[in-house]
């Protein structure tokens, strides 16, 4: 991963760098928490530094501008940082704004998702619901803080196709359990964001080793599993506290579930009528009659 690249590449480069570089750069390894939320300026004048040598050090890393590298920094912590960590990191972070929680959250939120659009690429998406619709099987793995995600795709999925597995359990070999027949004719769903799950990373690697069709969602060009999607649905997911956002992740399935579902039009309105007669004479909803509300 290019992020856990970042750090080594300042320490590879470290004695080739002017005096005021090696300064900068010995703040940015101790407090690259704290420098990922900084402006050039101001990240010059805590390290003691001109913000020229700022831009400067920027471009000798290998970045097209200093906001290039900030974003790696940004995308450095997510990885990074404890659970404590980002409670602090968040915690400095609000207490700047003059907005109150529930404005600055929502307002974030919608951002996400608005950069979330631009980023994604459409063939892809088109593509990913293709091999889904043609599947032999549809595995769906998201555990910790995805497993939300994982659970509300694989219900909707569920109505729509009747070859969905949900991979739903604590430890790795289980997992791998589930999921040891998968093959070519498949397709894996792996769900997962900073810091990224040592077993859905394994269980991309085995489906895409068995030569799967494996679709990652997920939260960046440079997440782990990417290395082993055969495509990629990359959502904005920021830490908010010790919480991940997961608005945007849950927009771009929600996607995935509607376009997947006017694919089979004809068979849904059948499908749906079906569970309508089986919900009502299993009372699986609150019906009430008129009369009850007079």
């Amino acid at each position: 991963m290019f992020e856990d690249d970042l750090l080594n590449k300042i320490n590879k480069k470290m004695s080739g760098l002017s005096k005021g570089q090696k300064r900068l750069a010995s703040f940015i390894l101790e407090h690259y928490d704290q420098a990922a939320f900084m402006t050039a300026s101001k990240l010059g004048k805590i390290a003691g530094v001109s913000e020229s040598t700022v831009v400067r050090f920027a471009t000798e890393m290998g970045f097209d501008g200093y906001p290039k590298m900030q974003n790696e920094l940004s995308n450095l912590i997510k990885t990074k940082l404890t659970a404590t960590q980002r409670m602090i990191v968040s915690d400095e972070q609000m207490s700047k704004s003059n907005k109150d929680v529930l404005t600055n959250i929502l307002e974030n939120d919608i951002e996400r998702i608005k950069s979330t659009l631009g980023m994604l690429d459409k063939n892809v998406f088109e593509e990913c619901v293709e091999k889904i619709l043609n599947a032999k099987k549809v595995y769906i793995i998201g555990v910790r803080s995805a497993n939300s995600l994982s659970t509300f795709l694989a219900f909707y999925l569920n109505i729509m196709i009747d070859n969905v597995v949900y991979v739903n359990s604590s430890t790795a070999t289980e997992m791998f359990e589930q999921i040891f027949r998968i093959n070519k004719e498949d397709v894996l769903i792996g769900i997962s964001f900073p810091r990224y799950s040592r077993r859905t990373i394994k269980s991309m690697e085995y489906a895409f080793s068995k030569n799967a069709t494996t679709i990652a969602i997920t939260d960046s060009e440079y997440s782990p599993l990417v290395n082993f999607a055969t495509n990629s649905l990359i959502a904005r997911s920021d830490m908010i506290s010790f919480i991940d956002s997961l608005v945007a992740p849950l927009s771009v399935i929600n996607a995935l579930l509607v376009a997947i579902s006017v694919a089979k039009k004809d068979e849904m309105i059948t499908t749906l009528e079906n569970l309508e007669n089986i919900w009502s004479e299993y009372q699986v909803y609150n019906y009430k009659q008129s009369e009850n509300f007079f």
